[in-house]
């Protein structure tokens, strides 16, 4: 049974960090482009960053950019999104997603298969 569970959200201060976890069941990670996206309340589900599954190639919006890195943990099966100097702007849902394409996309949520559930981030002082 394949399933994404993310994890790792919380509630953090402006200028704090989170870092969130995409853990794997059921499938390797490494196989797939991942993606990470969020929903704030009222608004369209955004992609954030990605990473692709054949040349490790990574994107961010323009919003995070030089504030979020996204990385892999083959030995762990897990994905990581690392979030510093977090703003109030960036309190959301945050998703994972797994696709089948070798070059991930944060431009379309149809290149993705599978997705997690979630995890709440919320930047407030």
């Amino acid at each position: 049974h394949v399933q994404l569970v993310e994890s790792g959200g919380g509630l953090v201060q402006p200028g704090g960090s989170l870092r969130l976890f995409c853990a794997g069941s059921g499938f390797t990670l490494d196989l797939y482009a991942i993606g990470w996206f969020r929903q704030a309340p009222g608004k369209e589900r955004e992609g954030v960053s990605c990473i692709s599954r054949s040349d490790g190639s990574k994107y961010y919006v323009d919003s995070v950019k030089g504030r979020f890195t996204i990385s892999r943990d083959s030995t762990k099966n897990l994905v990581y999104l690392q979030m510093n100097d977090l703003k109030p702007e960036d309190t959301a849902i945050y998703y994972c997603a797994a696709g089948f394409r070798a070059i991930c996309s944060i431009g379309s949520k149809d290149a993705y298969n599978y997705w997690g559930r979630g995890t709440q981030v919320t930047v407030s002082s």
